[in-house]
């Protein structure tokens, strides 16, 4: 079918020539607020390591967060890819989240269209790296993030692109969990707010949007055959927001793409399966260059 699925669980021997540490680290530095089509939006830069820089030029990693994600939110993780790829990087939290600019009237006036993963893949992101001057960056997406970097890598040059539970259409299983989440939002309010904030906005700018029926026709495949970078899809068995038909699908429609699926996983591999995920990250990223389209 013009694409392979690596067994990683066989593989662990990578994990240690590949030399990364787990030791915890912080590269990042401080957030800062950076004025992106007259909203202001949060931002972390994860500088490259002097010694790294010395060997090789790697693409810059830019990670684009889920639905109720955000800068805080990924923690260190963006740090240890960085750091394991020999890259920099940059974080951001998109308009609503984090302690970026807030949406007035979330719920009214201000509610999310239907397109609106369209607008921050087309308008906003190429906006940001312009700003901080980057060209053909390694996208690394999870969930909505997943989606907003496939449909910027189908119009624009990317170095490379590794999504994480991905959404390229909307599954009954995603609807539903989405509507556990807005029944259950009160117990979920707590843990938000360290992240974001206004967790109102946060959370009903994601929940109010996907619950709607004009988002129900959301379907970005036609869009997938137009990539022509280097492409990881990575999928949790244990998914509640969605199958393994949304990596199947990236597949089908680009044939490039490198499928990784992952037992005893749900949506977010890089908190629930870490070490797989880092090492499938690293294979990825010493092979940009050499997978093409066929």
């Amino acid at each position: 079918m013009g694409y392979w699925q690596t067994p990683w669980s066989i593989k662990p021997y990578l994990f240690s020539f590949w030399g990364f540490s787990s030791v915890k680290i912080d590269r990042m530095t401080a957030p800062s607020l950076i004025s992106i089509l007259g909203v202001d939006l949060e931002v972390k830069h994860i500088p490259l390591d002097k010694p790294l820089a010395l060997k090789h030029k790697a693409p810059s990693c830019v990670f684009l967060h889920e639905g109720l994600g955000s800068v805080a939110l990924w923690k260190d993780w963006p740090a240890q890819i960085c750091q394991g790829l020999g890259c920099e990087g940059w974080v951001y939290s998109r308009q609503g989240y984090g302690q970026s600019a807030g949406i007035p009237d979330v719920r009214g006036s201000g509610r999310l269209p239907s397109n609106y993963m369209h607008r921050e893949a087309l308008e906003v992101l190429p906006a940001l790296l312009a700003h901080l001057e980057i060209a053909n960056p390694l996208l690394i997406g999870h969930s909505d993030g997943g989606s907003i970097a496939l449909i910027h890598a189908s119009q624009f040059s990317v170095a490379g692109c590794v999504v994480m539970a991905p959404h390229v259409m909307v599954e009954d299983i995603s609807v539903q969990a989405i509507t556990h989440a807005r029944d259950h939002f009160e117990k979920l309010r707590p843990k938000l707010a360290a992240f974001h904030k206004d967790v109102d906005v946060a959370f009903w700018q994601w929940n109010d949007v996907w619950l709607s029926e004009a988002f129900r026709s959301f379907d970005i495949r036609p869009l997938l055959a137009k990539i022509q970078s280097p492409l990881m899809a990575i999928q949790g068995v244990n998914d509640p927001y969605g199958t393994m038909a949304q990596i199947d699908e990236i597949a089908v429609h680009a044939p490039q793409t490198q499928l990784v699926k992952l037992e005893n996983c749900g949506h977010s591999p890089h908190k629930d399966q870490p070490l797989e995920v880092l090492q499938a990250l690293k294979y990825f990223s010493s092979s940009l260059g050499k997978i093409q389209r066929h």
